[in-house]
């Protein structure tokens, strides 16, 4: 990411030279979009850095969430800066047109941009591709907790497609001789960058109420707990995500007739073990055990027969 934030800086420079150049205003929307995107990248690095800190007496949980909430700002500023500052400069290249000049630059630094964007989405695709869950792009991304992976994802492939409104407006402008349409590839880079902000927005929202592990996840966690002999059936269990690899569990399990205060504390530990093993990620377990429902029956029928005779009445 540190890479990626100096490349993007990089490119923005390049592409305010090229908007300087050309008179583009699609050009000019583009070197800010690269400017806001070396800003996320260095406010996703500073919620990795905080997210990692202990756990302390203030948040015992930890502060893995510290990066859930600078992927939200990140999104807000892609909102706002971005997608913002592309329409204003659109609406401004359409309310005062201006000659376009010589495109040779923005050709130049559009392809060279596109070199170096389209290798950061390679990669950043093949490490989200090896991330488990669904193999669809937009289940898989509703499905990611990690927002330092997806953000990127996102982030690039709207950089590309960015790109190409771009080369369009200045392609097209020239060839046409009309200036209007550049202002309006602005304003086309204004609505993509809105829209993956709102995507972005929208996930780190649900991973920063609280969003439950997947579901493939949780299932696996009940029958891990139902493998144990003791066991007589697991509910489902209640988890969220603290932190990409950081997740709570609170299990409720309902335990066989006549196992032993001592047979299910072992039982809790063994199911404890099994659960990490499997999944590393969980890091937390609260286990509150119980006796099965025929069990309870049969000791509230003890305690009261009337009850036992009501119940078995027509």
């Amino acid at each position: 990411m540190y890479a990626a934030a100096a490349a993007n800086l990089g490119i923005a420079g390049t592409k305010f030279v090229a908007a300087g150049a050309s008179g583009s205003s699609a050009m000019l929307s583009e070197a800010i979009h690269s400017l806001v995107d070396t800003g996320n990248e260095l406010l996703l690095l500073l919620g990795l850095k905080r997210s990692e800190r202990p756990p302390d007496e203030q948040f015992p949980f930890g502060y893995g969430k510290e990066l859930y909430f600078w992927s939200l700002i990140v999104a807000l500023l892609l909102f706002s800066a971005g997608g913002g500052m592309a329409f204003y400069e659109g609406i401004t290249h359409l309310t005062h047109p201006e000659p376009l000049r010589d495109p040779f630059w923005a050709y130049v630094v559009i392809g060279a941009a596109a070199a170096f964007e389209g290798a950061s989405f390679i990669i950043a695709m093949r490490e989200f591709r090896r991330r488990p869950g669904p193999k669809r792009f937009v289940a898989k991304f509703q499905g990611s907790k990690d927002p330092s992976v997806f953000t990127v994802v996102i982030e690039d492939l709207a950089a590309l497609l960015g790109l190409f409104v771009a080369f369009l407006g200045v392609f097209l402008g020239h060839l046409w001789h009309n200036p209007y349409v550049d202002g309006a590839a602005s304003l086309v880079i204004g609505l993509i960058l809105a829209a993956a902000a709102v995507a972005l927005a929208h996930e780190s929202r649900s991973l920063l109420v609280g969003e439950s592990a997947s579901a493939t996840i949780v299932a696996d966690i009940c029958k891990l707990a139902e493998r144990d002999p003791t066991v007589q059936r697991a509910h489902t269990p209640l988890t969220m995500h603290l932190g990409p690899q950081d997740i709570l569990v609170n299990l409720e399990i309902d335990f066989r007739d006549g196992v032993s205060a001592g047979e299910q504390i072992g039982a809790v530990s063994r199911i404890e073990e099994a659960i990490r093993t499997r999944h590393p990620a969980v890091k937390r377990i609260f286990i509150e055990a119980r006796r099965s429902e025929e069990g309870r029956h049969a000791a509230g029928d003890a305690l009261n027969p009337r009850l036992k005779e009501r119940r078995s009445a027509p």
